[in-house]
C-alpha cells in the first residue's frame, strides 16, 4: 500500500482574514511533517496553493489534479511531485476521490461546497466509507452544519446524515484525527 493520502478541498482565494492563510500553511506543514501525501486541485492560487506550497516547502509529496481548461488559464502549480491533467471538472473530482484515504475540508467558496456535497453524497449512497473532516476555521463550517441540520429538519435528509462527516475546531485537531485514521 502506498503513502497515506489526504485529499484537501479549500478555497482558490484567501478569504477575508489572514487566519485562513495561516491555517492552510499549518495544514500543509502538518501533513508533510506526518509523512502524509497531499492530494489537491492542482492550482497555485488561494488557500489551495498555499497548502500545497507548505507541503512542498516541508519536503512532502503533493499530487495536483487539474482540468486542462484551468491549466490553460495559468493557475497550475508547477513543480509538484505529480500533476494529473483531466478533461473536465467531473473527472478531476473522481480522481480527487480515488486518490484520497481521507478528506479534509478547509474554508472555501462554491467549488469547495460542490466538492464537499458530492463526496458526502457518494458516502451517503455507499460509494465509500472514507472519513470527511471539516475544519472550522473562524466558525466557517458552522453555516454548512446549519444547512445540513435544516435539511434534516425539513425532512429532506435522514438524521444519519450527521454521521457522514466530522467537524473539528482547528488544523491541529484535524491532523490529530488523521493520525488516528491512518492508524
Amino acid at each position: 500500500m502506498g503513502r497515506f493520502s489526504v485529499t484537501v478541498f479549500c478555497g482558490a482565494s484567501f478569504g477575508g482574514d489572514e487566519t485562513y492563510k495561516n491555517a492552510a500553511l499549518a495544514l500543509g506543514a502538518g501533513l508533510a511533517g506526518r509523512g502524509m501525501r497531499l492530494v489537491f486541485g492542482g492550482g497555485n492560487v488561494g488557500l489551495m496553493g498555499t497548502t500545497a506550497g507548505a507541503v512542498m516547502e516541508a519536503g512532502g509529496e503533493v499530487v495536483g489534479i487539474i482540468p486542462d481548461f484551468l491549466r490553460q488559464k495559468e493557475v497550475e502549480y508547477h513543480g509538484l511531485t505529480e500533476l494529473i491533467v483531466t478533461d473536465s471538472m467531473h473527472t478531476r473530482k473522481r480522481r480527487l476521490f480515488a486518490l484520497g484515504d481521507a478528506f479534509v475540508v478547509m474554508p472555501g467558496g462554491l467549488g469547495t461546497f460542490d466538492e464537499t456535497i458530492e463526496i458526502l453524497t457518494w458516502k451517503q449512497l455507499g460509494q465509500h466509507g472514507k472519513p470527511i473532516i471539516l475544519v472550522d476555521v473562524l466558525g466557517w463550517a458552522q453555516n454548512f452544519v446549519r444547512m445540513i441540520e435544516e435539511t434534516i429538519a425539513r425532512g429532506f435528509a435522514k438524521p444519519e446524515v450527521r454521521g457522514l462527516f466530522e467537524v473539528v475546531d482547528n488544523v491541529a485537531a484535524a491532523l490529530d484525527r488523521l493520525e488516528t485514521i491512518r492508524g
